[in-house]
């Protein structure tokens, strides 16, 4: 099934892409969303019903959970739930930038079994199924295995501040993509040595690029070193680590010790 579930979704995240680029340096519309959420525009909220049509139409059993629909919590009872960002680095996108991306995965009892991110202005399509090998265009990639010396690790600059870290920040070569989802294929395909993020991510953010850095070797947490878990009823996860295993237990070593909500 998990094979099944990722032709589907790189169909739907390759048709998600040609709608989005005709509306790419288009002027589209754009609305900010309440609560200080972000800007949506009129793109995201057309991939996201296309999508919908298609991947719940083709799997109407599945869940749905996605940054452009309101969420309910039939997901929560379903044995395998769609995770959606319609387009990821919408701020990108506005601004005519090509870091942007369609993230889709199927989570299957709390584990990503299938995600695909697709890079709609470059044609690059990220992909992965539970067993499988990490895909870049259909080649096999890999993670960097370097260690903390040099490391180039994407995030952004709030991670840096020292209250996240034993003493001061290490010297970390610090890089920035707009798509979280991108940040985590980027390092699976070894062009970055990490991403990390101090603050809690979305599941829609993380879900498909998580299993795309795990299948490439990474180890890929939340800031406490936990696996991530998805389909669950907030949504989101603490923060993340991501990198080759070395510099994976390096970066948590290096951190002020993470306690969990509840804990």
């Amino acid at each position: 099934m998990p094979a099944r579930d990722l032709a589907l979704l790189e169909q739907a995240a390759r048709e998600a892409g040609e709608i989005a680029r005709r509306f790419w340096r288009n002027a589209p519309q754009v609305w900010e969303k309440p609560g200080g959420a972000g800007p949506v525009t009129e793109a995201d909220l057309a991939v996201n019903a296309h999508l919908e049509s298609l991947l719940r139409g083709a799997r109407p059993d599945y869940g749905w959970l996605s940054e452009e629909s309101a969420d309910t919590p039939e997901r929560l009872a379903a044995e395998h739930c769609f995770i959606v960002d319609p387009i990821d680095g919408t701020r990108a996108f506005i601004d005519g930038q090509q870091g942007f991306s369609v993230s889709l995965a199927v989570a299957r009892a709390g584990r990503v079994v299938a995600g695909v991110v697709h890079l709609p202005a470059t044609g690059v399509t990220y992909a992965a199924a539970e067993a499988g090998p990490a895909l870049r265009d259909g080649t096999p990639i890999a993670a960097a295995t370097h260690g903390f010396r040099d490391a180039q690790v994407l995030t952004g600059k709030p991670s840096l501040d020292p209250r996240h870290w034993r003493g001061v920040a290490p010297p970390l070569r610090r890089a920035f993509r707009p798509s979280l989802a991108w940040r985590f294929c980027l390092v699976a395909d070894g062009q970055f040595d990490a991403t990390l993020s101090t603050r809690p991510a979305w599941e829609w953010d993380v879900a498909a690029g998580s299993l795309i850095a795990a299948r490439a070797g990474c180890a890929v947490s939340d800031l406490a070193g936990a696996a991530m878990r998805f389909n669950t009823p907030r949504a989101q996860t603490e923060g993340l680590v991501v990198a080759g295993r070395p510099l994976h237990a390096e970066l948590l070593a290096a951190m002020t010790p993470f306690t969990p909500l509840g804990g």
